[in-house]
């Protein structure tokens, strides 16, 4: 009796003391691997994209929201050039800064991928959250692609879609 109830002590305090919340799925130690200097490449074209992410939706009125899980997908569209990633920043629905993931350049080598992933509990964008990702490229290099992929199952349902990038600057 006596290692059952230690045993139901041990269950419940490990348990029980796991509140930490996880912001983000990405490590940030992955960023540092990819960073690069390129102060000497002064021949790249400078841009900067919007991407919308919903890391909430409404559910039945403007009263419940259902969480999902949201993927920022950052694609090298060429099949050639590598491209830079300058700075990454999350918003949430009221325009207020959450992160910031990286604000020194990162590479992206051709048709390579790189995701952000805001968890399922991750709530605070909001339903209007929003990434702005500032890049540079190569002269005459295909822009890079950014897309968001929102998703949640519950039970035997499930509910996807997507998002792409707008260019604005």
């Amino acid at each position: 009796m006596k290692n059952y109830i230690l045993f139901l002590l041990v269950i419940t305090f490990t348990f029980g003391c796991s509140n930490k919340k996880e912001m983000s799925s990405v490590n940030p130690e992955n960023w540092i691997k990819r960073s690069i200097d390129i102060s000497n490449m002064d021949s790249l074209e400078y841009g900067k994209s919007y991407l919308s992410i919903y890391s909430q939706i409404y559910s039945k009125s403007e009263h419940k929201t259902h969480n999902l899980t949201a993927m920022a997908s950052m694609r090298n569209t060429s099949d050639t050039d590598t491209i830079f990633l300058l700075k990454v920043e999350y918003f949430d629905t009221h325009g207020k800064l959450i992160r910031t993931y990286f604000n020194t350049p990162i590479y992206i080598a051709p048709m390579q991928t790189t995701e952000i992933i805001i968890d399922e509990m991750d709530t605070e964008g909001g339903t209007g959250s929003n990434f702005i990702i500032e890049w540079k490229i190569p002269k005459n290099c295909p822009e890079p692609l950014f897309e968001g992929v929102m998703n949640s199952t519950m039970g035997q349902q499930g509910l996807s879609f997507t998002t792409q990038s707008k260019r604005i600057k």
